[in-house]
């Protein structure tokens, strides 16, 4: 019976991380094109030439 929890709770475990790194894939693919669209779109500086797309 031991085992077989085991080998249960080994299942379950994988496939909770299977869905995590499924969803966090999803989050970094809506943060990449966020950015690209965010480097695209940036606004002019006062003299007429582009901004730098980092901030520090």
């Amino acid at each position: 019976m031991v085992p077989l929890l085991v080998v249960l709770l080994l299942a379950l475990l994988l496939f909770g991380a299977g869905f995590a790194l499924q969803v966090l894939w999803w989050v970094a693919l809506v943060v990449l094109v966020l950015w690209l669209v965010g480097f695209v779109a940036r606004p002019a500086a006062g003299s007429g030439r582009r901004s730098r797309w980092y901030r520090w």
